[in-house]
């Protein structure tokens, strides 16, 4: 998912810091549609603001134009962080071959049941179907977290349609959890950045979700309907499976029928 409430160009240059408020990085349940404006021209001088279909003026659930403004900028924080790690990781399989004269590189990604020279999807397919539900599972616990009342005001902080942070990320300070380090930052590099600095970082990051996410959609695309994307033939391998079917290579309402006689 891509919000277009703010430019989609991420490779359009940014504001100087100077320029760079701290709405980006501490966020007040005041930020409505003016505010918006002036952060998508911080993230995108060029094209400024963009919102063709008016997502800036929807009311989600009955909770006000600020709230859902909040709520579509986490995801689109959040799901351009995934697709930075996606198109990090279709790279890293479509050149397994490669990877794999580095011995600790071929250990880390492949394993006796996916095996080599696959490609992204290919993986995923190949992968048993308990190990499918495990990531799953895990990346429920990551969701829960983030949307927690407690973990939030452990930190400090409220839920992101309420005046936090969107894309956000809780410690674990609420629980007792057997890794003493935070998913974000675990070092304490950021603790020294000012307000400022850690907007302007938003915004690159931001910026670089968004065309991370054009170019995953770009290698899927390229993957599944050959010359759809012109400058990627005969570099993005073909797969034949089915990318909305993701528990089945063959279809959703298999994968269905499998997750029903388990339970």
């Amino acid at each position: 998912m891509m919000s277009l409430v703010a430019a989609p160009l991420s490779y359009a240059p940014m504001a100087p810091v100077s320029a760079v408020s701290t709405r980006a990085a501490s966020p007040q349940m005041a930020f409505g549609k003016a505010e918006l404006e002036a952060l998508a021209k911080e993230q995108n001088p060029v094209l400024g603001y963009w919102d063709p279909i008016g997502l800036a003026d929807i009311d989600l659930w009955g909770q006000g134009t600020e709230a859902s403004i909040a709520w579509i900028r986490h995801a689109e924080i959040k799901h351009g962080r995934i697709a930075m790690a996606g198109f990090v990781g279709f790279i890293a399989a479509a050149n397994f071959d490669n990877l794999g004269h580095f011995s600790w590189v071929g250990s880390m990604y492949a394993s006796p049941t996916v095996g080599s020279g696959l490609s992204a999807p290919a993986v995923w397919d190949a992968l048993p179907f308990l190990a499918k539900l495990q990531i799953i599972g895990a990346i429920g616990i990551f969701e829960h977290i983030s949307e927690d009342k407690n973990f939030l005001a452990a930190d400090g902080m409220t839920h992101y349609m309420r005046g936090g942070k969107p894309g956000y990320m809780p410690t674990f300070k609420a629980n007792v959890h057997p890794v003493p380090l935070n998913l974000w930052d675990p070092f304490g590099f950021t603790k020294g950045l000012t307000e400022e600095q850690k907007a302007k970082k938003l915004n690159a990051e931001v910026n670089n979700g968004r065309l991370a996410m054009i170019g995953l959609m770009g290698f899927i695309s390229a993957s599944c309907v050959p010359g759809s994307v012109p400058a990627l033939d005969g570099i993005i391998p073909y797969y034949d499976g089915d990318v909305m079917a993701p528990f089945s290579p063959t279809g959703g309402m298999e994968s269905m029928w499998t997750i029903g006689k388990m339970w």
